[in-house]
């Protein structure tokens, strides 16, 4: 999501006429997108915006833009106090209060004219929405990112999201089109949807399709190659979905749905709202109705309470379902969220690393067996960019794999047989269908 917003912002500015530059010293703007979904992320925030402060003392009229989930949604009194140094704050996927700042500060009304004229193209699609990739990215970006809900309702316990991003809202099925139109006729292929609870999509608004459906409308756009969809959560995966991850051509057999951790004390304490065996369920009829289908998973480790039979329940869990990827976390307490409010945080930081390393061993053996599996077999990849002598792209079920050509292979679907697996990616030869 925080890539998503970032792009925005940069094509913001570049409607404004500002460039990208790869130094800060160089910069007449700088944007600090922020994350705070667990403290590591906040502290590095913290101390990513304090040493822009003496690029800020050396030149005065440096705008200093902070924007994401560090300001929230709420008015940032305490962190205007704390840094008076910034110039701007921005809200999560909201780049129109630097925009606004920026275009007041122009001392010409023709200037001003000129800028709302330029920025128009926002009112096509939404304050969140853009049309253009910024120019460095034009005609180079295979993949994008598109965020369909916004902010989240569901609120578990341990989530400050909810607290910073909002309540939850859809964008219209309409505005998603054009967005998606206009990014494939600028050479994206491969187009993600995003949301925190993506599969609520149109629950706040009964007018609004399902997120089937609006895949359905989104797959017959010409040129576009793939489609995904993240993140899942086990209450909304609904048969409907299912079908058509199943059924459609372009949607990629590849779910992200997190079960958070094994046992079900641990569930409720989340307040996430199933149990483990619901979620056995669910993988079992995924793995079912979408053959070959890939799953991802996120794991918590060392929620407030947890003991070590509590964690050894997940441990088993993922030993039993054998995901293809497993997101892992130490719990991080938030502040505000009902966890931090109501349960002390009693897990010592070295029983959650060592829980931490032992389910990370563990996913490591289980997707280097998956992927063995592959070798020999020859897969569809579609090229993103390049590294160094190697093309990186990913097969449908989004595994990473990697192919030596001088040849440029950006933005196309090609056979490749697999001849190397590891645990995180695969190296292959162009198949010679190529």
């Amino acid at each position: 999501m925080n890539v998503a917003d970032s792009a925005r912002v940069a094509s913001a500015l570049e409607h404004l006429g500002y460039q990208q530059t790869g130094r800060p010293d160089e910069a007449d703007v700088i944007v600090l997108n922020t994350c705070v979904v667990r403290q590591s992320a906040e502290d590095k925030a913290y101390g990513r915006l304090m040493s822009l402060r003496p690029l800020k003392e050396s030149n005065p009229n440096l705008v200093i833009n902070l924007m994401g989930c560090l300001v929230g949604v709420r008015a940032p009194r305490e962190l205007q106090k704390r840094f008076p140094f910034v110039d701007v704050f921005s809200p999560p996927s909201d780049p129109a209060p630097l925009v606004a700042y920026l275009t007041q500060s122009q001392d010409r009304a023709t200037e001003q004219a000129e800028t709302q004229a330029r920025f128009d193209w926002m009112d096509e699609l939404d304050s969140f929405g853009y049309l253009h990739l910024p120019k460095t990215q034009r005609g180079k970006q295979v993949t994008a990112f598109v965020p369909v809900v916004l902010g989240c309702s569901h609120a578990c316990t341990y989530c400050i999201i909810p607290y910073r991003r909002g309540v939850e809202v859809s964008r219209p099925p309409e505005q998603i089109l054009a967005e998606a139109r206009a990014l494939v006729e600028q050479g994206v292929r491969e187009i993600t949807l995003l949301g925190q609870i993506v599969d609520r999509y149109g629950k706040d608004e009964p007018s609004y399709p399902t997120l089937a459906a609006l895949m359905r409308q989104l797959q017959a756009l010409d040129g576009l190659e793939r489609i995904r969809f993240l993140t899942s959560h086990p209450n909304w995966m609904t048969d409907e979905l299912i079908d058509c991850v199943a059924q459609e051509p372009k949607i990629m057999p590849h779910i992200e749905v997190p079960i958070q951790a094994g046992d079900d004390a641990v569930l409720a304490a989340m307040k996430r709202g199933y149990t483990a065996d619901d979620y056995r369920r669910l993988v079992a009829r995924l793995r079912e109705r979408i053959p070959g289908v890939s799953i991802a998973t996120d794991i918590i480790v060392g929620f407030p309470g947890e003991t070590d039979a509590q964690f050894q329940q997940t441990y088993d869990l993922l030993a039993e379902l054998r995901m293809d990827v497993a997101h892992l976390a130490r719990y991080s307490s938030r502040p505000g969220t009902v966890a931090t409010r109501n349960l002390p945080d009693d897990v010592p930081a070295a029983e959650k690393l060592r829980r931490f390393r032992a389910l990370e061993a563990l996913q490591e053996e289980i997707a280097t067996e998956i992927h063995a599996r592959l070798l020999g077999q020859t897969v569809p990849v579609l090229f993103e960019d390049k590294s160094k002598a190697r093309w990186r792209g990913r097969t449908p079920t989004n595994k990473l794999a990697f192919v030596e050509t001088s040849a440029d292979l950006r933005g196309q679907v090609l056979p490749v047989k697999i001849t190397w697996t590891g645990p995180w990616s695969m190296i292959g030869e162009l198949a010679e269908a190529a």
